[in-house]
């Protein structure tokens, strides 16, 4: 029988390789010396939205979000296409400008990359960054009583969905593809500035997916509330209208075992929150006095983060449909 991929990599024995797939985490990282380190990364996906230019600026912040998950520094990144043969030539060139311009946005080049041939368009970046492996974040590391903050607003899965079905409106198309091009940049300086103690980026595991990793990495549970969490335009009448991807019900097959959910919550609400994002935001654990400070911090800034939930004892995870107002316990 053949063993699965992450078997057959994993144990690998490289005293320098920091982030393997011993314990699977946003990104890999590798330690040139005590005080630096590489953080490499690769992601890239199907078109998501119409627009080649928009589509090419997604997947590159997409990529690029693994590294500020890890609090990585982007230093360059190479282009990794696939792109059909009779795709006209204007547009896979908007294709590369959007992820060039993305790129541009981070502060980094585009130094290469490689192009193949493929039925359907594929595109996004291998991303590298720098860090000092003492500020390195990561999924594991969250401790009973910390908050949970998040910088983007969640949906993305079911509005793009809906516009390969027509079901969107132009709006909803406007404002999911704004959030998605975003960079993470500034939510990775407040998780840095503030220390927390744990960060993953939300993409197409899910919110409660990525969160599964983040309380299992971490050995403890963790509380979301489903009316502190933040929607796109659209998203929720979508979902109430079962408009999903076919990942939403992947992940809830996967991941729904460890989550409880509040009763009074519909089963539509309840998928959503397994619904895949596509450059989604930082998920980030920090301890309550912390946190209480970097929503200040957001809010002066003009940035956007959430309180979304609190991390348990645990086990497991559940979703209640409202917390109870936290008081700053220090």
């Amino acid at each position: 029988m053949l063993r699965p991929l992450k078997d057959t990599l994993a144990g690998q024995v490289y005293a320098d390789l920091l982030v393997g797939l011993d314990a699977a985490d946003d990104a890999a990282v590798y330690r040139i010396d005590e005080r630096l380190a590489l953080v490499v990364t690769l992601d890239f996906f199907t078109p998501i939205v119409d627009d080649p230019y928009a589509y090419g600026a997604i997947a590159a912040a997409n990529s690029l979000s693994d590294l500020y998950a890890m609090g990585a520094t982007p230093i360059l990144a190479l282009n990794v296409a696939a792109l059909p043969k009779t795709l006209p030539l204007d547009i896979s060139a908007e294709i590369i400008r959007g992820g060039a311009e993305k790129a541009r946005e981070a502060g980094i080049p585009v130094a290469g990359g490689h192009t193949v041939q493929d039925a359907e368009p594929k595109f996004g970046l291998v991303a590298l960054g720098m860090i000092d492996p003492a500020h390195l974040t990561r999924k594991g590391g969250a401790a009973a009583g910390d908050i949970l903050l998040l910088s983007k607003p969640l949906g993305a899965g079911v509005v793009t969905t809906a516009l390969m079905r027509d079901q969107a409106t132009a709006a909803e198309i406007a404002a999911a593809t704004a959030s998605m091009m975003r960079l993470n940049r500034e939510a990775a300086a407040l998780a840095r500035e503030f220390a927390a103690t744990a960060v993953t980026d939300i993409t197409g595991f899910s919110l409660l997916g990525h969160a599964w990793e983040m309380a299992e990495q971490g050995g403890v549970g963790l509380r979301f509330a489903y009316h502190s969490l933040p929607w796109l335009p659209g998203a929720e009448r979508l979902g109430a209208a079962w408009v999903y991807p076919g990942g939403a019900h992947d992940n809830r097959a996967f991941f729904g075992p460890h989550v409880r959910f509040d009763p009074a919550l519909a089963e539509w609400q309840q998928v959503l929150c397994f619904s895949p994002e596509t450059s989604g935001g930082l998920l980030m654990a920090l301890p309550p006095a912390r946190a209480q400070a970097a929503l200040a911090a957001a809010q002066a800034r003009g940035i956007d983060l959430w309180r979304v939930g609190e991390v348990t004892a645990g086990p497991g995870m559940e979703v209640t449909a409202s917390l109870p107002t936290v008081e700053d316990r220090g």
